[in-house]
């Protein structure tokens, strides 16, 4: 016997002849997200990495006796007083890892959320509206796709110094919307051909409420995963750029700051308590994203049985 649906009372009577409760779409995935092992080992050490961080004044010294550099204390091995050693200008590695997540995370987080922001709306206004203002729009979408990322990021790095962090947010933000936009504008445009679209633009429903009430619902939870990837490819860019002396100041620690001491062969041969540390710590941040990246995609796929 097939499971029989009952509106009225919104129950689900199986082949046992049982009785349970319907459940959102949303509790469904929830609770698929919360049996995947993977995912909430990444979402544990995420929290983590993100609390020590973001509270790491309390946790260690002051920011300003972080930066304060030490000639008696150059290249010490960890010890017992220094847990992580110290890196070439007597600063301990161990705190400069705490602010330099504080900084790299924060980096991370705002900029996902400035190109979710563009991305939802670029590619929500296209898909919805479609016609000439869908040709323009993704006509931009495309120019700033093919748009050369890296020199743009250089020349601004140059021009501006001293305002690394903020022109690290503005410009990365700025040019990495495009595949977001797309994605979106796709999921719209599939959305707007269903029944329930339809009939709130019959009886006259703005195309703001439309778009905000009946649409970005039903595809919240793409933007969702794709904005959870995202900001392990963030962590990366601004990781990239430091590294190669783009990104932020040199002065701030940051993972990519901390790295670059790497470059040189000295360090990288016979000093690694300098650049494991926070090597380590990318890669376990940025593999914990990619965990719960993968587990919200799972559990938002309807077709998912795990």
């Amino acid at each position: 016997m097939e499971p029989v649906t009952n509106n009225e009372s919104s129950v689900v009577v199986n082949k046992q002849n049982t009785v349970t409760k319907g459940q959102s779409p949303w509790a469904i995935a929830r609770r698929k997200f919360v049996r995947n092992i993977p995912a909430m080992l990444g979402l544990v050490f995420l929290l983590f990495i993100t609390f020590v961080s973001m509270f790491a004044q309390y946790i260690t010294v002051p920011l300003e006796d972080v930066q304060k550099v030490n000639l008696s204390q150059m290249a010490k091995e960890p010890s017992s007083e220094f847990l992580f050693g110290t890196d070439k200008a007597g600063r301990d590695v161990f705190q400069r890892l705490l602010y330099g997540g504080k900084v790299s995370l924060t980096l991370a987080f705002t900029i996902t959320f400035c190109i979710s922001v563009i991305g939802t709306l670029v590619g929500a206004t296209a898909g919805f509206f479609g016609g000439r203002i869908d040709n323009i729009l993704m006509r931009f979408t495309d120019f700033i796709l093919t748009f050369p990322f890296l020199i743009f990021v250089i020349v601004l790095s140059s021009i501006f110094q001293g305002s690394g962090i903020m022109t690290l947010i503005v410009v990365i933000s700025l040019l990495s919307w495009g595949g977001l936009a797309r994605l979106v504008r796709s999921k719209i445009l599939a959305e707007k051909e269903n029944e329930y679209t339809l009939s709130a633009i019959s009886i006259g429903c703005s195309p703001f409420k439309v778009i905000t009430k009946h649409l970005l619902p039903n595809v919240m939870s793409t933007i969702i995963v794709q904005a959870t990837l995202l900001l392990a490819v963030m962590i990366v860019v601004e990781t990239g750029l430091s590294f190669l002396g783009f990104g932020v100041s040199s002065s701030t620690p940051t993972w990519g700051n901390m790295l670059q001491e790497a470059r040189s062969p000295d360090v990288l041969s016979k000093k690694w308590w300098i650049w494991i540390p926070p090597a380590a710590v990318i890669t376990l941040t940025i593999l914990s994203i990619n965990f719960v990246g993968e587990g919200l995609k799972d559990a938002f796929n309807p077709k998912s049985s795990r």
